[in-house]
């Protein structure tokens, strides 16, 4: 008997690992969308498009993994930086 899933479905952990990385893209652009200068907010949507795109072919999940706490500390600095702007 074989498998209903098709032949490029992900494993739970990869499915839940993707879940973690669309969270971080989501809260990113968020995040960038709070950015009051126009030059600034423009630089840094084009710099996490072009990380996630460049990174996007990854399959090692460690790398992964490691990936994503670093997205996540980048846009914990960012968050900092905006709440202290705004104070």
């Amino acid at each position: 008997m074989s498998s209903r899933l098709p032949p490029a479905a992900l494993s739970l952990k990869q499915f839940l690992q993707r879940q973690k990385v669309l969270a971080v893209y989501r809260n990113m652009f968020r995040t960038i969308r709070q950015v009051p200068d126009e030059a600034d907010r423009k630089y840094l949507k084009d710099w996490a498009r072009e990380e996630f795109k460049r990174n996007k072919n990854a399959t090692n999940q460690d790398v992964i993994r490691m990936m994503i706490k670093q997205a996540s500390n980048h846009l914990e600095e960012l968050q900092k930086s905006l709440a202290l702007a705004k104070s």
